[in-house]
């Protein structure tokens, strides 16, 4: 039998694409967080959102990982929505 060319501790497909989200997931929520005028929000939201990340780095089950992603999902979409309203 041949010897797997994969080194132990690499992902699955599934788990690549999860890792994928959710660092588009991070990154899109720091770039919003850039938009927001007032320097000590844009402070305590960055702040807030690595220690959310940093916090929940461990999880490892798919369905958790899943509902954190949708989660942070909606945090950003509220937060898109409160910059856009904040604009008009």
């Amino acid at each position: 039998m041949a010897a797997s060319r994969l080194p132990p501790a690499a992902l699955s497909l599934k788990q690549f694409l999860q890792r994928q989200k959710v660092l588009c997931l991070y990154r899109t929520l720091l770039r919003t967080i850039r938009l927001v005028p007032n320097e000590a929000d844009r402070q305590y939201l960055t702040s807030w959102a690595r220690d959310e990340f940093k916090r929940n780095s461990g999880a490892k089950e798919e369905d958790t990982i899943r509902m954190m992603v949708s989660q942070g999902n909606l945090h950003l979409q509220e937060l898109q929505r409160t910059l856009q309203l904040a604009k008009s």
